[in-house]
């Protein structure tokens, strides 16, 4: 190559690349589809808004069949110590007797200082328990009435321990309950979980606790022990339903 081509074609280089660096940038517009540029383009669809308030979910406040026993019986938690205090506290309150012309008794409402029970609960339980049509004055034989002094009947929960010395010289042997002396003695063991005899023979714990404080009551109203008498019947009240319930159905009742 002949010096003369070399030296024109390095004058030719010089001036592209003076070119490119001295030349304006310009940017021109992208055009759309439909001719309009991209800042001009708009959905084919109109977007709507919305003015409400974006809805939040909500937790549920729906109890268990057993949180609802639970609440209904004064129960707060699913433990029981076997001894406490042994100091035993009055719940405070007092309600006349339904109306009629049947006896009445008093009935005064304790539990054991230890135990975490919602105690008026436990008592209003008690109460209706016992005024209830199908309860002991059904038969127009008695009424209760609740007070806090002086009492025909002393309602008791307790710890088992409590209830061993309360029973004593009978064996309740820290798992049973018992209603002599002048007090229905409700083993807490008992009133929170239940016996498996009733469970198994498809009882619930609401029925139950009403059976514990039917049954226990009964005897200090002079009522013994019986037997099932029908199987596949309702139990009569008076039979021991926490320990096997003979071929009877659960109940709770004395007069269902």
């Amino acid at each position: 190559m002949s010096r003369r081509v070399v030296l024109a074609a390095a004058v030719l280089l010089v001036s592209l690349v003076a070119g490119i660096m001295l030349a304006p940038v310009v940017f021109s517009s992208v055009t759309a589809p439909s001719g309009r540029t991209t800042a001009e383009v708009t959905p084919s669809e109109p977007v709507t808004l919305s003015t409400s308030s974006p809805s939040l979910p909500t937790s549920s406040l729906t109890l268990s069949a057993e949180q609802e026993a639970d609440l209904l019986a004064g129960v707060r938690v699913r433990r029981v110590p076997d001894a406490s205090t042994g100091v035993l506290r009055i719940v405070p309150g007092a309600a006349e007797a339904p109306a009629g012309a049947a006896a009445v008794q008093t009935v005064r409402v304790e539990v054991e200082e230890g135990l975490d029970v919602d105690n008026e609960a436990f008592a209003t339980f008690v109460m209706t328990v016992l005024n209830d049509p199908r309860g002991w004055g059904a038969d127009g034989s008695v009424r209760f009435a609740r007070t806090d002094g002086e009492a025909d009947i002393r309602v008791v929960l307790a710890t088992p321990a409590t209830v061993d010395e309360m029973c004593a010289p009978l064996a309740t042997n820290g798992r049973w309950s018992c209603g002599r002396y002048g007090h229905a003695a409700l083993n807490a063991d008992r009133w929170v979980f239940g016996a498996d005899a009733w469970t198994e023979g498809g009882g619930d714990l609401t029925s139950y606790r009403q059976y514990l404080v039917n049954h226990e009551v009964g005897h200090l109203l002079g009522h013994p022990h019986e037997s099932c008498p029908v199987p596949g019947e309702p139990a009569p009240v008076m039979v021991q339903q926490s320990i096997n319930l003979d071929g009877c159905a659960p109940n709770g009742w004395p007069h269902p």
